[in-house]
């Protein structure tokens, strides 16, 4: 019976570790994806290139592409996102990725032109050896409640 109970005991103790540990895990993805919108807000392509892997892709309205372009466009000012309203934000962790829904209004200067736009804003971010890393950033622009 004692060892019952010791067992019941070490297996409550184990899953509330591992859920305390699923939970830093979550907010420091959290505290990383607000880090690099005011990095992208800064125009700090370095920080952001260490950031992004380098098989990283990028999902916008206008197109998809690689690391480097992003990189470029983001330090040439092709897209300054100026500032990020999140209004929500959750984090599932599945192994070694981490997957952040973000529902954001980015005001942005495209090509000179300051827009504001709804977005769902779609992050993976894979654990390597040297930490976090972001694997994908997809756009999905919202409809407003008067859009069709």
């Amino acid at each position: 019976m004692k060892k019952t109970i010791l067992g019941v005991l070490i297996l409550l103790f184990a899953a509330q570790f591992t859920y305390a540990q699923e939970e830093a895990t979550k907010q420091e993805i959290i505290e990383l994806s607000k880090a690099k919108w005011q990095w992208m807000a800064d125009k700090d392509a370095d920080k952001l290139a260490e950031l992004f892997d380098d098989k990283s892709v990028f999902v916008h309205m206008g197109g998809a592409w690689g690391k480097d372009r992003e990189v470029d466009i983001i330090r040439r000012g092709g897209i300054w996102y100026k500032k990020a309203d999140v209004h929500e934000v959750s984090v599932e962790i599945i192994d070694n990725t981490a997957i952040l829904l973000n529902r954001i209004t980015l005001i942005a200067e495209v090509g000179g032109n300051e827009v504001t736009n709804p977005f769902e804003v779609t992050e993976v971010y894979i654990k390597k050896a040297e930490g976090w890393k972001l694997g994908s950033l997809s756009f999905t622009k919202l409809m407003g409640p008067g859009d069709r």
